[in-house]
């Protein structure tokens, strides 16, 4: 294979939900954010990114999770507002909590991007971003659920 017939960058690594997920997690622009996205959507995948942020205690970071991935999702017409919909939401974003939260302090903060990536019959909640105690050590931290809708 030549550069010229050559897939573009990333192109053939993005087929799945998962796996553009984290890419679009894992982006640190703007730019590089819709690039991705024009990526993603080319595969015939939908997508919403958001970001949520607060401390790992169960009233703080997993409500404003839970609630920014919904609405972002519902908002953004990724899912409807059907109990199949939003159980696989709950279930793929408490999956990526899990992968995430595994060693974090009970009182970190965290910053996190949050990537939704859908097609006809998957969805993937990707999270990447930073944990600490303190400000001066940070700590990125990844976590990634898929469910069957």
């Amino acid at each position: 294979m030549t550069a010229s017939n050559a897939p573009g960058f990333l192109e053939n690594s993005i087929a799945r939900p998962g796996t553009a997920a984290m890419m679009l997690a894992l982006t640190q622009t703007i730019y590089d954010e819709e690039l991705a996205k024009k990526l993603v959507a080319k595969k015939g995948l939908k997508a919403v990114v958001t970001e949520v942020g607060g401390k790992t205690s169960f009233y703080d970071f997993n409500e404003r999770i839970n609630r920014a991935v919904i609405g972002a999702c519902l908002n953004s017409g990724l899912i409807e507002k059907k109990s199949n919909d939003i159980h696989a939401v709950i279930h793929a974003t408490e999956e990526a909590k899990r992968g995430l939260l595994v060693s974090v302090s009970t009182s970190s903060s965290l910053a996190m991007k949050v990537a939704i990536v859908r097609n006809e019959h998957w969805i993937a909640v990707a999270l990447f971003g930073k944990s600490a105690l303190h400000y001066m050590t940070n700590h990125e931290r990844a976590g990634l659920g898929v469910m069957h809708i």
